[in-house]
């Protein structure tokens, strides 16, 4: 059971409480229902494997490595198609406990309008622009990391659904306000700040990449400070337009969380923790709710963007 003072909304979905599962790290929604004392009802909102135009088979191994507080990630976009994704899988999930979000991946602005179309034919509740996937060699990160064509991609898919649009933007870019920008002027309701860092690992006895595709995306514990601040530098320019933020990136406790809301953050994604400890959640639900007694707040609404500068 959630406290009351947990349920908010994003983009106009009610959710439970503020936390979000982010995408790669709950397959399509049921992977964390077979363990023991989770619920997806603990959470607002999953968000699913990150899904392409086709089939895709991902990057060879090693796909993961551990790192100092956190860890590298090339799995790269393994998942089914989203043929199989809408058709097979979707009408598996149980939408009475949480709210789903669908993951939109591409290698060309044509393949994102083909997933975003049918998922706009599906109960998907929202869907989450992946623009800025660093552990592909090809889409992503050329999307993501110029402001131009992140703006393309959004109005693109825009143009294709009446569902809310999430876009997912980059830390590993020059400019992530005006990136920002132009994806609100696209038409995007929504943002996801931040997907992982660029970064790689080296075996020192062999001289060679520990992953298979050299590069990885850096999450965990590590990257936390940098989420925070782009986290409050992308509400310095979405609050203007009252455009909420999924704020993401280290968080494993239920501080971590308050963190991201008193910088700006509308709700706060959770990924690397459920690895360690898949009942997290619960614990930053209660972490939250205490805080939000301690300090007479009626809802989590009311702590976003407080921070005093």
């Amino acid at each position: 059971m959630t406290s009351d003072a947990l349920k908010t909304e994003f983009c106009g979905v009610p959710m439970a409480t503020p936390i979000v599962l982010l995408s790669g790290c709950v397959g399509f929604g049921e992977e964390y229902t077979r363990v023991k004392g989770y619920s997806n009802a603990d959470v607002g909102a999953v968000v699913l494997k990150g899904t392409t135009g086709d089939k895709r088979l991902g990057n060879p191994p090693h796909r993961i490595c551990e790192t100092p507080d956190g860890m590298l990630n090339a799995i790269g976009l393994q998942n089914p198609g989203v043929d199989t994704v809408v058709d097979e899988i979707l009408p598996g999930l149980d939408f009475s406990e949480t709210r789903f979000f669908a993951n939109v991946s591409g290698s060309t602005i044509e393949e994102y309008e083909r997933v975003t179309r049918r998922f706009d034919d599906s109960d998907i509740d929202a869907i989450e622009i992946n623009i800025s996937c660093p552990n592909v060699k090809e889409g992503g990160v050329q999307f993501g990391n110029d402001p131009e064509m992140s703006a393309r991609v959004v109005a693109a898919c825009r143009a294709l659904t009446s569902k809310p649009l999430i876009t997912k933007l980059s830390p590993n870019q020059t400019d992530i306000q005006l990136n920002a920008r132009l994806c609100i002027e696209a038409g995007t309701d929504g943002f996801a700040v931040i997907n992982t860092l660029m970064g790689m690992a080296i075996d020192s006895e062999t001289r060679r990449p520990v992953i298979g595709n050299v590069r990885g995306g850096l999450s965990g514990p590590a990257i936390k400070p940098i989420a925070l601040l782009k986290v409050q530098q992308v509400y310095e320019v979405a609050a203007k337009y009252d455009v909420p933020i999924i704020g993401q990136g280290g968080i494993t406790t239920a501080t971590d969380a308050i963190e991201f809301i008193i910088a700006g953050a509308a709700a706060v994604g959770v990924g690397t923790a459920l690895f360690y400890d898949p009942l997290v959640c619960k614990k930053i639900n209660a972490g939250i709710a205490d805080y939000l007694e301690r300090h007479d707040l009626p809802s989590v609404k009311a702590l976003v963007g407080t921070l005093e500068v």
